[in-house]
């Protein structure tokens, strides 16, 4: 019998702003919530933003000038609304306007009667070209006369207007490094520790607390990104220190790993020393660490799990990679679909265009944690429940022509979470009480490939009208963190009995099959413990194909109920009521702008000496429960 991962907590950010609370999701509904949540929502993201915070039971602004909250939010409503989610690159680390780049360019010739130049001493390359003739200038100067009769090639510093001026860009005014002492580390990491705070300050219990709870083996993370740190901080300021004339740091190389974010989380915000690791898989791999963190609560080997990724790649380097493999929605393509000139303005709002006639996607940031407990400790702690992993699968394409492109794998992912997601709520529920969260890029390749996938499927399992959402139209594709920011946006349409709608799609395309599939072009509301459950698809370059059975809040205690009986639900709930309570007051202190990040800097290191050790068991002096050596053995039938 399988543990339940129960889904207790979750918190990120992305272009929507801040996870937990479902703060994002109602930024992605803002124009179909009351005016009490739209007031709410504008709070949230002017204190996120730094433009607004209480001092003292005072309001004040960025100025520091005394503000009636209701009037500024009212005043700024459109500014924060139009400073989030995808919109005109800008307040980025590069001027779309002023990329630079080296241009090669050749000085002299082999006609030519030579060259010469003044060079500092100091600047003269080494080894000396042989061709080359010194001579010192007058005394006191720095400089030697150099004269040459070859070719001299060089690199003329230039600037180029970049083809994609896009991205879904973390709200503007938020720096995730302004939230704790970050040390230089590259914006995924700096992401990673803001997101992974929110998530476990999202559970509404202390951390320590819940450390005295369970062995430190049984608590597993798993965190990452796909394309690893890529800003200066990490991987692309090692490979480009010395072709700048500067040296390479001696955090570029291990702050750039991909797996650095799980390593972060247990260094600097749990203190854990139980499982982690980081299973890439391209555009999938959230799921894919979801899928670890899943396996270890249902076999038992863990009965805590932290799942999450952190993604930002907004430097000239990838959207030029992405560009040049046509896979982006250009300036230049936007105007073309909307039957625009050259000297018009693209209309970046609408990108990302998932199923209509679209040209690309549009590359995002986001970081995105959830924490699993088994469902034992979810009734034993109180801690809320907002759904549960039911399970996941992952498939290769096989045989493929083009590396990057879509194969048969995701048939079978997404076959196998249908029947899974069948086995637990039935052929009719499956068939009118469950919906799609769609890989949906935006891209003419992705609309028909993904859309015959669900088209054909939903034939296959009887389901008539298939709800089909796509929140990358939101947020954009964040690569690593897609699936994550999926997931979230699913927990706030159960939240809600809201789905959001693929709003910057006006029309499906011709080329997408849409029979028995119900593409959400405008939002979608449902009874309360009418969908059942979500399906989150993800397709991956290289053949990473990821599908996962994501159960609602109602089903899956329905299930505890059966497992652990009602008396049980009713003493959960009422330890659930503190937790709640909780729960509100850091969502509150949010909104009043108060920090409340993680950082554990050096703090409680553990040395051997705080170990005791016996063949039986290790007793850590740290507060946590001893960590037991009774290993089973898997093979007592193969030894005497």
């Amino acid at each position: 019998m399988a543990n339940l991962p129960v889904i207790t907590g979750f918190g990120g950010i992305n272009a929507a702003g801040r996870s937990s609370g479902h703060n994002g999701f109602r930024r992605l509904v803002f124009d179909q919530l009351s005016r009490g949540l739209q007031a709410s929502t504008l709070q949230q993201l002017a204190t996120l933003t730094g433009q607004l915070r209480q001092d003292q039971g005072l309001w004040r602004d960025a100025n520091n000038a005394e503000v009636n909250v209701e009037e500024f939010l009212a005043a700024n409503e459109e500014t924060l609304l139009a400073n989030t989610l995808i919109r005109k690159i800008k307040d980025a680390d590069f001027d779309p306007k002023q990329i630079p780049y080296h241009q090669r360019a050749v000085f002299g010739g082999a006609d030519s009667a030579g060259f010469e130049f003044t060079l500092r001493k100091r600047d003269l390359p080494s080894p000396l070209p042989a061709d080359w003739q010194l001579a010192d200038l007058p005394a006191g100067d720095s400089s030697v006369h150099v004269s040459t009769k070859a070719p001299v090639p060089v690199m003329l510093h230039s600037a180029r207007q970049a083809e994609v001026t896009t991205a879904a860009q973390l709200p503007d005014g938020f720096d995730p490094a302004s939230s704790y002492a970050s040390r230089n580390h590259p914006r995924a990491l700096q992401m990673t520790v803001f997101g992974a705070s929110d998530a476990i300050n999202s559970l509404g219990m202390d951390w320590e607390r819940i450390r005295g709870l369970v062995p430190a083996d049984k608590i597993s993370v798993y965190a990452g990104s796909c394309l690893g740190q890529l800003d200066y901080n990490g991987s692309s300021g090692m490979l480009q220190a010395r072709l700048l004339g500067k040296k390479v740091s001696s955090k570029q190389l291990p702050l750039g790993l991909n797996e650095m974010p799980a390593d972060f989380l247990n260094a600097y915000l749990l203190g854990s020393l139980g499982t982690t690791g980081h299973n890439n898989g391209a555009c999938a791999t959230f799921l894919y660490n979801l899928r670890q963190g899943m396996r270890d609560i249902q076999s038992g080997s863990h009965r805590i799990a932290i799942i999450g990724t952190s993604e930002s790649s907004l430097v000239p380097e990838v959207f030029d990679a992405f560009t040049t493999m046509g896979a982006l929605a250009s300036d230049a393509s936007l105007l073309k679909l909307d039957g625009l000139d050259d000297a018009d303005t693209p209309d970046h709002r609408r990108a990302c265009r998932p199923f209509g006639d679209n040209s690309g996607f549009t590359l995002a940031e986001s970081a995105q944690f959830i924490v699993l407990f088994d469902d034992e400790l979810a009734l034993e702690t109180g801690a809320s429940i907002y759904g549960a992993i039911n399970d996941i699968f992952v498939n290769a394409d096989g045989f493929k022509k083009s590396i990057t492109g879509p194969g048969m794998g995701n048939y079978l992912t997404m076959a196998k979470a249908l029947a899974a997601t069948k086995n637990v709520i039935g052929e009719d529920r499956l068939r009118h009480h469950t919906f799609v969260q769609a890989h949906g890029t935006g891209t003419p390749q992705n609309r028909v490939t993904e859309s015959e996938i669900l088209s054909r499927l939903a034939q296959t399992f009887g389901i008539g009208s298939w709800p089909v959402a796509a929140v990358k139209s939101y947020v954009g594709h964040s690569v690593a963190s897609a699936a994550g920011d999926q997931l979230i946006a699913s927990l706030g349409a159960w939240a809600h009995h809201l789905l959001p709608g693929i709003k910057t799609t006006e029309q499906l395309a011709d080329d997408v099959a849409a029979t028995n599939l119900d593409f959400l072009l405008a939002h979608k509301e449902f009874d309360a413990e009418s969908m059942d459950a979500a399906l989150i698809n993800s397709k991956g370059f290289g053949g990473n194909n990821a599908s996962a059975s994501i159960l609602s809040p109602h089903i899956t205690q329905t299930m505890l109920s059966k497992r652990h009986g009602s008396a049980a639900l009713r003493q959960y709930r009422s330890r659930n009521e503190t937790v709640q309570q909780q729960q509100q007051a850091y969502n509150d202190a949010c909104g009043r702008g108060e920090n409340s990040t993680i950082y554990k800097f050096d703090h409680g290191v553990l040395t051997d000496k705080d170990l005791t050790l016996s063949t039986d068991r290790i007793k850590i002096n740290n507060g946590t429960p001893d960590i037991s050596l009774s290993v089973p053995n898997p093979y007592p039938d193969m030894c005497d």
